[in-house]
């Protein structure tokens, strides 16, 4: 018997209880926790008196710079496939998150707390299908709702301004009514975005004016689509982005080369470039870094095949320059297969 209730505690063993698995959960979570209170301690005594020089010089637009130069380094580290390049680059860029927290903080304004709460907040409100009892079938039906929630959050948040209880500043009521009784061009005839009403939302709201212009298209292109603002199929949009260069043509054909109509129809173009990246789902900004990169590898191939004949890519005709591209590109092809 003694063999037969050996071997029975060995399967017990190897099957987890749910308490356990409850119990590593716990252990698991209180180091992360622990981990996370740690690093937010070393930020705050490199900004405390006796800290950093560097770090305790360092402002909210100081650090603009380098919360976009992290966030790319990220994405570098994700092409890389080296996993511990890119849990060094997430760190860099939870320390600028935590930078800005700390900066906050200091000021009396909002806490790395505050930061949690929110974001978890907002993940079980806009997740009602996963915390609360809507459905949601589709990866298309989650994007639908989140979009409404999104509205409905504005809505509630602007709902003072709407009453007139808040002004932004520079602005008054009476500066207001005066702009819409002059008969000045109107800022959308001008290029500008239309100034509207505080209090009115917009499906397009919550894309920042200072992202890179060409995700700042496509966040606007698919903020614009999820209300079906789009077209039926990918044909067209090739029809699109012809007829935006013929316009192009056009304008050049008139020797308007100066003309601003010139970067109107090239912005155009390069919109619609945007909106069928995002048809097909590609990153418009990441597909243009790599065709950079490849360029840059390209080039200075031709460089090194241009140093081995003995001359430079700047003494050598056009049709040598093309020449050498081309063979760049087999040699490229080459090593790849």
């Amino acid at each position: 018997m003694a063999p037969r209730k050996s071997r029975r505690k060995g399967l017990d063993s190897r099957k987890e209880s749910p308490h356990r698995k409850t119990q590593s959960k716990r252990k698991t979570a209180s180091k992360i926790g622990r981990d996370f209170e740690r690093l937010v301690a070393v930020m705050a005594r490199l900004r405390a008196p006796g800290g950093c020089p560097w770090d305790r010089e360092q402002t909210h637009a100081t650090l603009r710079t380098y919360l976009i130069e992290e966030a790319y380094e990220v994405l570098d580290a994700l092409d890389s496939t080296d996993d511990a390049k890119f849990a060094e680059e997430l760190g860099d860029l939870l320390l600028q998150v935590l930078f800005h927290a700390q900066i906050a903080r200091e000021e009396h304004r909002f806490s790395i707390t505050d930061v949690i709460r929110e974001i978890r907040d907002k993940m079980v409100r806009r997740h009602p299908h996963v915390f609360g009892t809507s459905t949601a079938k589709t990866a298309a039906d989650v994007l639908r709702n989140w979009e409404q929630i999104k509205q409905q959050e504005r809505a509630a948040k602007s709902a003072p301004v709407a009453a007139g209880g808040f002004v932004p500043a520079g602005h008054s009521h009476g500066a207001a009514q005066s702009a819409k009784g002059s008969s000045a061009e109107s800022p959308a005839s001008q290029g500008f975005p239309v100034q509207r009403d505080p209090g009115i939302t917009s499906y397009l709201d919550g894309v920042p004016r200072t992202l890179p212009a060409l995700l700042e298209a496509l966040q606007l292109t698919r903020k614009a689509a999820r209300v079906g603002f789009d077209w039926p199929n990918v044909d067209g949009i090739f029809d699109k982005l012809q007829e935006e260069t013929q316009e192009l043509q056009a304008v050049l054909a008139h020797s308007e080369k100066n003309s601003p109509r010139l970067e109107g129809e090239l912005g155009d173009i390069l919109f619609v470039a945007v909106n069928l990246a995002r048809f097909l789902h590609v990153d418009p900004e990441l597909a243009l870094k790599k065709t950079s990169a490849k360029f840059t590898r390209r080039f200075h191939q031709m460089e090194q095949l241009a140093r081995e004949q003995g001359t430079t890519l700047a003494q050598i005709s056009r049709e040598q320059l093309e020449s050498l591209w081309d063979r760049c590109k087999l040699l490229e092809l080459s090593n790849k297969s």
